[in-house]
């Protein structure tokens, strides 16, 4: 009988394959399967259904496996967990990939999007950048920390920090000096790094089409519309705007019973850093609003007067997923209405 679902679960060097028929009986079970032997192994296989573990390497390899007329989908490895079945056979790698073959059959499974190429590559360039953020914020939390100990103080922002170390630069004793200065410099080399990266997302956002489309919407500049285009695509994968803004967590958790509903805080499920900047987008939006008496404005000023400056934060950050979701998925059909009445 032809095999017509495959679990894979992935590793560095060796996988686990397993394989069942029409009747759901295993009819691939390969505990070790070499990295050199995986693509020829799943290559003379019929088409069927292949699932894996969205984790490091799994992209590549979906990409690799449809070129043999494959149909791949990814899973979070949480949602694979209750299908591994612990209490019977234990946590191995031959168990994972059962579940996997399992877990990838149920119909109500929620899949992750299969990126392209070009898409890792923007994403490899934010992650990259974002390294060197957090790398800066804790040279600059290293610093604070060491001068500390000899009784300097300084501020929290970083154009304050540097003007108190330079007032107190000759009242640290012997070395001291040189750990600051070389601190100092290793930041600046950081703030360098920073900024080549944020001109090479906005002309990677200039020069496509529907990151242009994305930041006409406010509160969207080059590096959320980057982000999100590389993160969902053209959104296929979605049936709606609410969707995407669930997937990013930007929605109410739910604590429902007896008929009576409630809701929570947002999930903050899914992507951080898009979360992250959705959120920027959105503070930067309530700081500009001024005077403008356009719809948008109008509604955002309201919203905040009735519900509080950070539930309208996060009520334009899940606006702005939404009609980011359009945007991506109608292109030159959507079509925003005019902002001002």
């Amino acid at each position: 009988m032809s095999i017509i679902t495959v679990g894979i679960d992935l590793a560095k060097n060796v996988f686990a394959v397993h394989g069942v028929d029409d009747n759901g009986k295993p009819a691939l079970v390969k505990p070790k399967v070499s990295r050199e032997h995986l693509l020829p192994l799943i290559a003379q296989l019929p088409p069927c259904v292949i699932g894996m573990e969205a984790c490091s390497g799994a992209h590549h390899w979906a990409r690799q496996f449809r070129q043999h007329g494959h149909t791949v989908k990814l899973m979070a490895p949480k949602f694979v967990t209750p299908y591994r079945m612990s209490g019977k056979r234990g946590k191995n790698d031959a168990a994972d990939a059962a579940a996997i073959c399992e877990a990838v059959t149920r119909p109500a499974m929620r899949f992750v999007p299969v990126k392209e190429e070009h898409q890792q590559v923007i994403l490899a360039l934010h992650r990259t950048r974002t390294g060197f953020v957090e790398e800066r914020t804790a040279t600059y939390n290293r610093l604070r920390g060491l001068i500390s100990e000899f009784g300097i103080v300084c501020p929290q922002k970083i154009a304050n920090l540097r003007r108190a170390l330079m007032d107190h630069l000759e009242d640290l004793p012997g070395y001291v000096n040189q750990c600051v200065g070389d601190l100092l410099a290793h930041a600046d080399s950081l703030d360098a790094r920073i900024a080549e990266y944020d001109r090479i997302i906005a002309k990677a956002a200039r020069d496509d089409a529907r990151s242009k489309r994305l930041m006409s919407l406010p509160g969207i500049g080059p590096n959320t519309a980057s982000a999100m285009l590389a993160s969902i695509g053209g959104g296929h994968d979605f049936k709606n705007g609410r969707q995407v803004a669930a997937w990013i967590g930007l929605t109410p958790g739910q604590y429902s019973s007896g008929g009576t509903a409630r809701l929570g805080r947002i999930t903050k499920a899914g992507d951080k850093y898009l979360r992250s900047l959705l959120v920027m987008g959105a503070k930067a939006v309530l700081s500009g609003l001024g005077d403008k008496q356009d719809r948008f404005s109008r509604w955002a000023r309201s919203l905040v007067e009735r519900r509080g400056y950070w539930k309208a934060v996060v009520a334009i950050a899940a606006k702005n997923a939404r009609l980011a979701w359009a945007v991506l998925r109608f292109g030159e059909d959507f079509r925003l209405k005019a902002a001002a009445d």
